[in-house]
């Protein structure tokens, strides 16, 4: 495939269950028919969202937010203790795709690329994937494969990958590179936040260490993050950015366990899909 796009594009944040902000404005998208974009980028849930809005399949990660990520099949913190994952993407994959599905013929049918961003285990660069949809959930599955929570990363043919977030949490940078100049970013964060530093490096560096290649991207993901902040802000000449963020006051944590919470931060991605829509026409 040319490594060229054309010129509108949707670019998705992930952020776990803060994702369920950009679900609910994918889901207006899908309710108002409005899809004007030549390629898609998504990283961890993002990629998760943009998938069940190529296959057309509104409502469907909501009930993956409310229900299966709630389940203690999903979160247990025991099992991480123990030495398993925190976090079982193995078993959220293998019921959500038994018990939902996923469409694959509306997904094959759509020629757009979409690009999962993903982070390659062995070296710590960013890869930007264009699975077909065989492989498709497998990749996903990769690019939500945060590093310590998940323990060992997704092999997809001959590498092992990790989330994408590591290296490129909100690949715009790369779709400006490959030609895209009008640009629609879905965040799962309010506008003035900033990364900070991490805090425990020392921890990081210790449960890193099967992976060494994953450590320095591990610890300085802020700077690069909020170096695609200022570039969001000040694009080069030529480029039109619209973000789309949750309000100031939008507090959901990463692993948010509480339905109200998650089912208001939705509807809050509703009415802002209402308003994305208007600044990319007007």
């Amino acid at each position: 495939m040319s490594d060229r796009i054309g010129p509108n594009a949707l670019v998705v944040e992930g952020g776990a269950m803060r994702g369920v902000f950009s679900c609910g404005v994918l889901d207006h998208f899908m309710n108002e028919e409005f899809s004007p974009f030549d390629s898609f980028w998504g990283v961890s849930a993002g990629a998760s969202n943009l998938a069940a809005f190529l296959a057309k399949m509104p409502g469907r990660n909501l009930k993956i937010y409310l229900d299966y990520s709630l389940r203690k099949e999903f979160f247990s913190l025991g099992k991480f203790v123990s030495g398993g994952d925190l976090m079982d993407l193995d078993w959220m994959w293998n019921i959500t795709l038994k018990e939902l599905g996923i469409d694959k013929k509306v997904l094959q049918a759509d020629e757009r690329p979409f690009f999962l961003g993903v982070t390659r285990q062995d070296t710590g660069e960013a890869e930007y994937l264009t699975p077909d949809v065989d492989a498709l959930v497998e990749t996903m599955k990769a690019s939500s494969a945060l590093p310590i929570m998940y323990r060992h990363g997704v092999k997809l043919g001959e590498h092992t990958y990790v989330d994408g977030g590591v290296r490129d949490a909100i690949p715009v940078a790369e779709a400006i590179r490959r030609g895209a100049t009008k640009i629609m970013v879905l965040r799962s964060r309010p506008a003035n936040y900033r990364k900070s530093k991490p805090a425990f490096t020392g921890l990081t560096k210790r449960l890193l260490k099967a992976y060494p290649a994953l450590i320095e991207p591990m610890l300085t993901r802020h700077t690069r993050y909020n170096d695609t902040l200022a570039l969001i802000e000040n694009p080069p000449e030529g480029v039109e950015i619209i973000q789309i963020c949750p309000p100031e006051s939008f507090k959901l944590k990463r692993l948010s366990r509480d339905p109200a919470t998650l089912e208001a931060a939705y509807h809050l991605g509703v009415k802002a899909g209402e308003q994305a829509i208007r600044s990319w026409e007007n």
